[in-house]
């Protein structure tokens, strides 16, 4: 266990551990697995305390933008594409950021958010940054979410597209005006975690004229437990 202050920098997290008495992996299914686990938060603690994890895939999400001369507003105003998806955990079809999860071995998170973005809406970018690195519900899950601003959005050919099936099936990638997305996260319409911070951080990002973004394969504080 490990205290650092820097004030200059300010807040940021940092790796830590605690003693693990015992661990057991008791569920396993094809996107995530349950462990339980005992823990002692300090070396005097009396009682060991009991957690229950969800062992998760890593994802990216995407927040792509287009404005100026590469926007259809007649004012040039900025637009986000998006995608409306059924989840049934909440019983609801959400309009989301495209994302997806980092499940193939070794893969460059930048890659596997071009080929989300390619798949979920039949566009490419000519320029990726890192936008924010976030844990999806650090009190249960290992899940972390890296999400990246896409720039010089076109679209890649129709006999270059990759046909969506299942739930990906329903898609149907649009673009709205970038402030009528931010008023709509402020005005809780939007839902979708990665959807509602990756929109307010390049609303930031905007702000400040894009300046201070991290490249894209800046280093990145995953969760060390995962599938």
């Amino acid at each position: 266990m490990t205290r650092q202050n820097n004030a200059a920098c300010g807040p940021a997290d940092e790796r830590d551990t605690r003693e693990v008495l015992s661990a057991q992996r008791v569920w396993t299914g094809p996107i995530c697995a349950v462990d339980d686990e005992m823990i002692r938060l300090s070396p005097g603690a009396p009682e060991p305390i009991r957690r229950q994890t969800i062992a998760h895939h890593d994802a990216v999400s995407i927040i792509a933008l287009r404005e100026g001369e590469e926007s259809s507003q007649p004012d040039g105003a900025a637009e986000i594409l998006m995608v409306r998806q059924y989840r049934h955990p909440v019983r609801a079809a959400l309009w989301e950021i495209p994302a997806g999860l980092l499940d193939l071995p070794e893969e460059d998170p930048v890659i596997a958010a071009a080929r989300e973005l390619a798949e979920e809406t039949d566009h490419a970018a000519e320029r990726w940054e890192t936008l924010i690195d976030f844990y999806a519900s650090p009190g249960f899950t290992t899940e972390g979410v890296r999400c990246f601003l896409a720039r010089g959005l076109f679209p890649i050919p129709v006999e270059e597209r990759t046909e969506r099936e299942a739930e990906e099936a329903e898609f149907e990638p649009t673009w709205f005006r970038f402030d009528e997305v931010l008023d709509a996260v402020m005005g809780g319409r939007l839902h979708n975690p990665s959807t509602v911070a990756g929109v307010l951080a390049a609303e930031c990002a905007r702000k400040r004229g894009y300046e201070g973004l991290r490249p894209a394969d800046a280093p990145w504080m995953r969760s060390p437990e995962s599938m």
